[in-house]
């Protein structure tokens, strides 16, 4: 068996005395593990680093084995990680969800392009928060939680969206809330493409997805709680406001 793809490296754990084991969410064959000879090294470990872009050949004797990749190096994302304590955190967040989320050897083709495109924003702070925001959602879509935030789950309204039940994913209006407003999950006009998408919408809009990924995402997985490094992402966003 074998094939050539190119993938995100999302962890790394050592594997005897030089080699290394990697999890690699993959564009055409999903998050993938595979046996890294070398990869301990003093010449692979440098660009074997969480976030980096791989070019890989894959081979294993049967296809259910953990097989053992050969990986060459298309673009690191180390330099651009350590530019600021949040793009480090941001980073450890997109690799521990997807590790968390995905399941293994099942394509995310459409995932994967957004993963791409957001870890490229990576050492850009003021376009980082809005673009993980919007993967965030992606990642609900894509695992078949996606929010409709597009009328009012209550009266059919399309204005005066301002809420989301917790229970539907279903945008509410001010009218169709009425006195259950205080149950309800904030709906930004950030999470509609829509306003300014200053730092106090996009941290509204990160405690709505940090619900359904909670609440609804992990307990489908059989996983709580969510990986500790998105937590650490969001304490570090919210406290530059």
């Amino acid at each position: 068996m074998e094939w050539r793809d190119h993938g995100i490296l999302l962890s790394l754990r050592r594997h005897g005395e030089s080699s290394a084991i990697i999890d690699v969410f993959t564009e055409e064959h999903g998050r993938h593990a595979g046996v890294v000879r070398g990869g301990a090294s003093r010449k692979q470990a440098p660009f074997l680093q969480p976030g980096a872009q791989l070019d890989l050949i894959w081979r294993a004797r049967l296809e259910d084995h953990l097989g053992h990749y050969q990986a060459e190096p298309l673009r690191s994302r180390a330099a651009a990680a350590l530019s600021g304590r949040l793009a480090l955190a941001g980073l450890n967040a997109v690799t521990a969800l997807l590790s968390f989320c995905l399941p293994e050897r099942e394509p995310h083709a459409s995932l994967y392009t957004r993963s791409e495109q957001l870890l490229d924003l990576l050492d850009q702070e003021e376009l980082w928060p809005l673009a993980y925001l919007h993967w965030e959602l992606a990642l609900l879509e894509e695992m078949g939680f996606g929010l409709d935030l597009s009328t009012c789950a209550v009266t059919g309204a399309v204005e005066g969206l301002v809420y989301v039940s917790p229970r539907s994913g279903r945008a509410v209006s001010v009218e169709g809330a009425g006195e259950w407003a205080n149950r309800l999950l904030p709906l930004p006009p950030v999470l509609r493409g829509e306003g300014n998408a200053d730092d106090v919408e996009i941290a509204q809009g990160l405690r709505t997805t940090g619900f359904f990924l909670e609440a609804r995402l992990a307990p489908s997985l059989g996983h709580h709680p969510l990986p500790e490094a998105r937590g650490r992402f969001v304490d570090a966003f919210t406290r530059r406001l």
